[in-house]
């Protein structure tokens, strides 16, 4: 009962498969917006290696928007993840960098004026931290009526609401304690290779001048 037979099949046309190509467009566009923002980082920190740090966030955004989504769900079921809850993604992409971009970018700061890497990270946090809730803080609040405020239409926001917030709430505290803790291991791994290939560098250099003496 309910199944179709062997001699039919069943296709989606018209409005359902129009709704099928735009959730895809919207997936390879949060991979674009993913790589586009990972290229103008590394633009503007001159690293490679930077911009990863900072990227790092944009997974721990996508596990808060899941989480506020589910939260939404649990009083309204009838919440689904719709295109313009998908396109709250999009943003988050473009969103919760912000926080640690303000670590960082203080951090190097503090570096060039000659701070060790872990010093000038631990003061990176203590004066960015207010900063850091007072925008997640005003952003999570000025959304907060798309989920909370009742009326025609507002079911069509409440998804993109309910994953701007989770997203921003979850990566601002787990960035924290998280970009800071990888930022420095990451500043000293980059300078124990660095150390490892000048010091190759030196080796094979000075093997022709041996070979001469002897």
């Amino acid at each position: 009962e309910g199944q179709v037979g062997g001699l039919y099949d069943v296709n989606l046309s018209g409005t359902a498969d129009d709704l099928t190509k735009l959730r895809g467009e919207l997936t390879t566009d949060f991979y674009i917006a993913i790589i586009l923002t990972y290229l103008l980082l590394a633009a503007l920190f001159q690293s490679f290696t930077y911009p990863l740090v900072v990227m790092f966030t944009v997974p721990l955004a996508t596990l808060g928007g899941v989480l506020g989504l589910n939260v939404v769900r649990i009083f309204d079921s009838s919440q689904q993840l719709d295109v313009l809850t998908m396109l709250g993604f999009v943003i988050l992409v473009g969103t919760v960098i912000n926080n640690s971009i303000l670590i960082v970018y203080h951090a190097l700061q503090q570096m060039r004026e000659g701070s060790d890497a872990r010093a000038a990270v631990r003061e990176s946090v203590r004066v960015r931290v207010r900063p850091i809730f007072m925008s997640t803080g005003t952003s999570a609040l000025g959304m907060l009526p798309l989920i909370i405020m009742p009326g025609a239409g507002s079911e069509l926001y409440r998804g993109l609401g309910a994953v701007v917030i989770g997203g921003l709430a979850v990566s601002t505290v787990i960035t924290l304690v998280l970009t800071p803790l990888v930022f420095a291991n990451a500043i000293e791994l980059v300078d124990k290779l660095r150390s490892l290939l000048h010091w190759h560098s030196e080796a094979i250099d000075l093997t022709p001048e041996a070979e001469l003496k002897d």
